[in-house]
């Protein structure tokens, strides 16, 4: 029998096995667990959970006995990160979308942290006092053992305190909060260029990284005694690749950066693999590639091996070979299913695992590999194994030759013939879709659709040389990448080609307006979800941002094969401009919150489809943000995009 720790919380939740399709609630709302977190000790699992699929709540179970010890109501917060700092506190990332004085560019998503005292259920808002500084953190906090005592590092934002600095800047600085004493100390002041820092086990300043956005100069300097010294400078005009964490030693730091595929190799996964590098002040090192993900010791922070995802398989390599051969016993517990690290115990023999089943849908489970057991904590979603439609691998050509690599669900219970179909391109655009659960094309084959996900010139982390494909692409070869992805299927008999919508988020959302303007002739309707209608008015309001970002315009310029936000260019790839062009019904739903694709891009849109006489829908998300982070506006979401489906492109 599997073990259920959080049942007793989320019984509410299930959905009872039925003949018919699960409601658009159970795939549309909040997760009914969103994180796991062992404690260091091993003995507490720390879980992000929700009720009714919006009210979110932070509880704590001893592992022992399943009984809880702790549990609090965080209401509609919008939790990012759930962290231990040592055997008796909590730490709660959340964000809130608002603005801030004295700071310009209007309103922002800021992430706050909180600590949390298990035993005296008392909490503690950090950063809430300190002169100068934000009461903000960049990033969820990180934890140090210093003096055999556990410290936070809050990676926050203050104003320099130099003769002649300017008085309103805010930089990048690092604080020490002691959890035991409750004090908190600048450790590393922040300074001109200085995006990031790495701080040594013993909690001294170890580290930092420079990038000048104005060159593309990106510089890592290390501490030598009282001076710093550069150990390695480069020229990236796409941006800092940023410090990743310490490496093999408690002096040594690691970074991350983009491996180009040699000539002749066809080895495309070695090829994709970034190049992990670590640094020490007597020299540098190459070591293993990886895809993703650094594997750092939970006890003493030192690098310990890399996650990787290889096609459709995501899977981890550690440099001990015990360790290697740890995992690897995990592995066999959950034949045919993706299984990643959520978290584990100080001394890695007990670990959080979260199990994506193609057939039932992700799952934390918890392993005990000293008692050699595995117990079942619960599902992410409640969803039965007859609400999961099939999702399946496939690869297209584009109209170059090019291969494109996608996943089509098909609906459960109908034949694979002549389906209607809805495209769902995802966001980034240096993003990808995978294997994995998706609730969006979950949601849609419920109701009966086929669901096409291509990852098209552009996309990241999926083969060597896509991603780079993509520049100066955007509108063009990146946009018929997916309309050929239809074509496709309408060749081999899967689809009927006249019954087909797209639907997409960010530039997802674009993309989908874009099938309707840029191209014609293809899609019934169109669903944008944040999305990007006018790419002039996304640059300037990139350019004009509180935090000009050189870096960032040149990365979208790359893409948009465009000489910046004048480049007249821009006209023939917007939605926006082109709207008097839309062939098909337009449905735009935007948060009104939106910090990364401003609501006034949708706005655009309708006001230029109205003007056209065009027929179209705006629906807006009152305090939703761009990752539809809320339950109930995310439920909102869905529930107009399917009801917009049904009624111009349904699915019997």
């Amino acid at each position: 029998m599997k073990r259920l720790f959080v049942a007793g919380l989320i019984a509410c939740l299930s959905v009872a096995a039925s003949a018919v399709a699960a409601p658009l609630e159970a795939y549309g709302r909040l997760p009914a667990i969103e994180d796991v977190q062992i404690s260091p000790d091993g003995q507490m699992l720390a879980s992000s959970v929700t009720i009714g699929g919006e009210q979110r709540y932070i509880m704590v179970k001893r592992i022992a006995d399943n009984a809880t010890v702790y549990s609090v109501a965080a209401g509609n917060v919008k939790l990012r990160d759930l962290s231990w700092a040592g055997p008796d506190h909590l730490v709660v990332t959340s964000s809130r979308t608002s603005s801030a004085r004295g700071v310009t560019g209007g309103r922002r998503e800021y992430f706050l942290a909180l600590l949390l005292d298990i035993k005296s259920r008392k909490s503690k808002h950090l950063l809430s006092n300190e002169p100068n500084a934000m009461n903000v953190v960049a990033r969820p906090p990180e934890v140090r053992m210093v003096n055999g005592s556990p410290s936070l590092l809050l990676y926050g934002f203050r104003m320099s305190t130099e003769r002649g600095s300017s008085s309103n800047r805010l930089y990048l600085t690092v604080f020490r909060h002691n959890v035991g004493n409750g004090s908190t100390m600048v450790l590393a002041q922040g300074e001109e260029d200085v995006d990031d820092w790495q701080i040594a086990p013993d909690g001294t300043v170890l580290a930092r990284s420079l990038y000048d956005q104005g060159t593309g100069q990106w510089s890592l300097q290390m501490r030598d005694g009282s001076n710093w010294k550069t150990v390695e400078q480069e020229r990236l005009p796409l941006g800092s690749p940023r410090i990743r964490g310490l490496g093999r030693t408690a002096d040594s730091v690691v970074t991350l950066s983009p491996a180009e595929a040699g000539e002749g190799d066809d080895d495309e996964d070695a090829a994709l693999r970034r190049t992990m590098r670590e640094y020490r002040l007597s020299g540098t090192w190459n070591l293993p590639p990886t895809t993703g993900q650094l594997l750092h010791d939970p006890a003493t922070g030192h690098l310990i091996g890399g996650g990787e995802i290889t096609g459709d398989t995501s899977r981890y390599s550690f440099f001990d070979p015990k360790a290697d051969a740890a995992w690897k016993a995990i592995i066999r517990t959950y034949p045919g299913q993706m299984v990643t690290l959520a978290s584990w115990s100080a001394n890695r023999r007990r670990i959080v695992v979260k199990v994506d089943d193609p057939k039932a849908g992700p799952a934390f489970a918890f392993v005990d590999l000293d008692a050699r057991r595995a117990d079942w904590i619960g599902n992410v979603y409640n969803l039965d194994p007859e609400d999961i439609s099939e999702k399946r691998a496939i690869i297209y050509k584009a109209k170059d030759g090019l291969d494109i690599p996608g996943y089509l669900t098909l609906p459960r219970g109908k034949d694979a013939k002549k389906l209607p179909l809805v495209v769902l391109p995802h966001g980034g655009p240096a993003a990808r879709d995978t294997l994995s659960f998706d609730w969006w094309s979950q949601a849609m084959a419920s109701r009966g659709y086929a669901v096409l996900q291509p990852n098209f010139r552009g996309s990241a982390a999926v083969r060597a040389g896509l991603r780079e494909a993509g520049f100066g692409e955007w509108g063009r070869k990146m946009q018929s990448d997916i309309s050929d992805g239809v074509a496709h299927l309408a060749r081999e008999g899967l689809i009927d080609p006249k019954r087909v919508c797209i639907v997409g988020g960010s530039y997802g959302g674009y993309a989908a307006l874009a099938g309707v303007t840029v191209e014609q002739g293809v899609y019934r309707c169109a669903v944008s979800v944040n999305g990007v209608t006018d790419l002039r008015r996304m640059l300037l309001t990139a350019q004009n941002g509180p935090i000009r970002r050189n870096s960032t315009l040149r990365y979208w310029s790359a893409f948009m094969g465009v000489d910046g936000a004048r480049d007249p260019d821009l006209a023939s790839i917007s939605p926006a401009i082109l709207a008097a062009r839309a062939d098909a019904p337009v449905l735009m739903i935007h948060g009104k919150d939106d910090t990364v694709v401003p609501y006034d891009q949708s706005r655009v849109m309708a006001d230029a489809l109205k003007k056209a006489g065009k027929p179209h829908e705006f629906v807006t998300l009152a305090g939703e943000d761009h990752w539809l982070s809320r339950g109930e506006t995310r439920l909102q979401m869905l529930q107009a995009t399917v009801a917009f489906l049904e009624r111009e492109n349904p699915p019997r």
